[in-house]
């Protein structure tokens, strides 16, 4: 009798085993052919709109050094490179005559690709994230065929989302969810089994794959009481790698969600870390030829490397307001830091309750009798004003969107309630100050915007409300210099088009890239 019921207790077992790994597979396929976004809307004007007043104008170079251990700057990582100034030196889309093509990601449960970076011969490589873990996909430029995929392992936030059916869970969890491509084209990224890897695409002959190159455990630096199945009322701490970066001299820079910070060196494995006493870290951090600058839920951090500690030469402390806002992911500045002006500046923003402050700071050498905070300046309407993605920083100019009022597209329901607006200050010429030079009360609910070096116009991802209540999602250009609406290119209806906090990325050849809740869209001048 005891035989047979262990008998079929194994068979149970062997089809729950086997019911599961269909299930994740269905959640999971993801066809390598195109299958376009759907509209939820169908038969809308999607005709572009171009300012024919305007004359597009070429921006000279950041003038950022290149890392040599990064793939080209504005190519290496979500916000373009070291310095995270979000400036891109290819003329991006700006005709009436252009070519949108959008694909799904993903099978039944569709995944959203966030960050793009582009290898040396082009392709597009994305992180595109889903319920069940995030992928690496390699896409075909003209088509956007999948070539190959990587599947990382699941975040713990994702598995306590679908145990608690709460997605907000994932949406305030931004570990693994910045990457760089290095100077060999592969990924290195920190992943959520606490493990700092580099992954690259390799072709054999017309087939693409892709290879782990190195993998680094650092879960002996970071505690790992994680939420699991097994273990649904973890005691203890759950710390999640954030953010990786190089320096100048090949070292990895590292930080994690709950403020650890450190390095490892990838040629000895040998790893330093220590941490900001319990300050949250949930945005990437930027990186120049002598150290790195990090924004904590409290303060900006200038750190430089001594025999491989981060070693803190400065601390700005910032208003960080009593509570979370709507339209930010924890009760601190919603930025990652960006530096500009040649690397003589960086800006971060505060989370001060009525308006959020712009706060730029001298990066190293104090000129004499100055202080290292050159200024801070409140920006939006008064009790609607918050933001969680970076800024442009260019030259002396900083350019900003509000996402107050915005929560996600799985939740988000009255998109009345988006506040809307973007805002141009400038660092004054004699460094006394910094001044607002132009508004614009254009909705942008969540995306992380560019500047198109060449062409003058920096781009954002809007939408209209159309009379059924349906959003129609446009990819918006404003003039960098009079903050004037100059292109509006339609991409589609509906949630898939949404754009849920991804980015916009600006291809070598001028193809303009938008990350979507179900996938991707490009937009490129028409052949």
């Amino acid at each position: 009798m005891l035989k047979k019921l262990l008998k079929f207790l194994t068979i149970l077992l062997v089809l729950l085993i086997v019911a599961l790994l269909f299930i994740r597979w269905k959640i999971d396929h993801d066809p390598a052919a195109v299958t376009p976004l759907p509209m939820s809307t169908e038969g809308v004007d999607l005709t572009p709109s171009i300012d024919a007043d305007f004359t597009p104008q070429t921006l000279p170079p950041t003038g950022e050094p290149q890392n040599p251990f990064m793939a080209e700057t504005d190519q290496s990582v979500m916000h373009s490179g070291g310095w995270e100034s979000d400036t891109h030196p290819a003329a991006a889309v700006m005709s009436k005559d252009v070519k949108i093509i959008s694909r799904r990601v993903g099978g039944s449960a569709a995944r959203q690709c966030a960050t793009f970076t582009f290898t040396s011969q082009g392709y597009p490589l994305a992180l595109c994230g889903g319920f069940t873990s995030f992928q690496l996909q390699l896409f075909d430029p003209d088509t956007l065929e999948r070539l190959a995929k990587f599947d990382l392992p699941m975040r713990p936030s994702g598995i306590e989302a679908m145990v608690k059916k709460d997605p907000e869970i994932i949406f305030s969890d931004t570990s693994s969810a910045y990457v760089y491509l290095d100077d060999e084209d592969r990924i290195i990224i920190g992943d959520s089994k606490q493990r700092i890897r580099r992954i690259g695409p390799i072709k054999d002959g017309s087939k693409w794959t892709f290879k782990v190159f190195d993998s680094w455990d650092m879960t002996p630096h970071l505690p790992r009481d994680c939420f699991t199945l097994a273990n649904q009322n973890p005691e203890g701490e759950c710390d999640a790698l954030t953010t990786v970066m190089p320096d100048y001299a090949g070292l990895l820079w590292w930080v994690t969600r709950n403020g650890r910070i450190g390095s490892l060196d990838p040629d000895s494995g040998k790893v330093v870390a220590t941490d900001f006493g319990g300050e949250e870290v949930q945005n990437s951090f930027a990186i120049d030829e002598s150290g790195a600058y990090v924004v904590t839920d409290h303060a900006m951090y200038r750190l430089e490397l001594v025999d491989g500690l981060p070693t803190q030469r400065w601390r700005i402390a910032y208003d960080r307001g009593t509570g979370r806002k709507v339209g930010s992911i924890n009760q601190g500045s919603g930025t990652s830091p960006s530096i500009f002006g040649g690397g003589k500046y960086v800006t971060w923003t505060d989370n001060a309750d009525d308006r959020i402050a712009l706060i730029v700071a001298h990066t190293k050498d104090l000129p004499e009798g100055r202080n290292r905070q050159i200024c801070r300046v409140p920006v939006f309407a008064s009790g609607g004003s918050a933001t969680d993605n970076s800024m442009i920083a260019y030259d002396r100019s900083i350019i900003l969107e509000n996402n107050h009022g915005y929560t996600n597209a799985i939740q988000h329901k009255d998109y009345n309630s988006v506040t809307g607006g973007v805002v141009r200050v400038d660092v004054r010429e004699d460094e006394s100050g910094c001044d607002v030079i132009w508004e614009s009360d254009l909705k942008v609910p969540s995306v992380v915007p560019k500047l198109s070096l060449g062409n003058g116009i920096a781009y954002f991802y809007s939408f209209d409300l159309l009379e059924n209540g349906d959003r129609l999602w446009a990819l918006v250009g404003l003039d960098f210099e009079t903050g004037k609406e100059v292109v509006r290119i339609p991409t589609g209806t509906g949630v898939a088009y949404n754009n849920n906090w991804a980015s916009i990325a600006i291809a070598p050849n001028g193809d303009t890239y938008v990350g979507t809740r179900e996938g991707l869209l490009k937009v490129s001048d028409h052949d």
